[in-house]
């Protein structure tokens, strides 16, 4: 069953990264690594594989199984 969730940023930005971990589409920094590297996760339709990439209100995430993230 597919997740859409919605988070609120709380600072300018957040690491994508760090943005899976908070959403619990990621146990740890190492498993966040081996998602965004085996590909399908996008940011704004754009494939998207940098763990820093800065995530700012209004991107919407999404990853290969379907679940989503949009960020507020």
């Amino acid at each position: 069953m597919e997740r859409h969730v919605t988070f609120q940023l709380k600072t300018e930005f957040i690491a994508l990264s760090q943005l899976l971990k908070a959403v619990d589409f990621a146990d740890s920094g190492a498993d966040a690594k081996h998602i965004l590297l085996d590909g399908g996760v996008t940011v704004n339709g754009e494939p998207e594989n940098r763990r820093g990439r800065k995530i700012r209100p209004g991107d919407v995430v999404r990853m290969p199984n379907g679940d989503s993230i949009r960020v507020l």
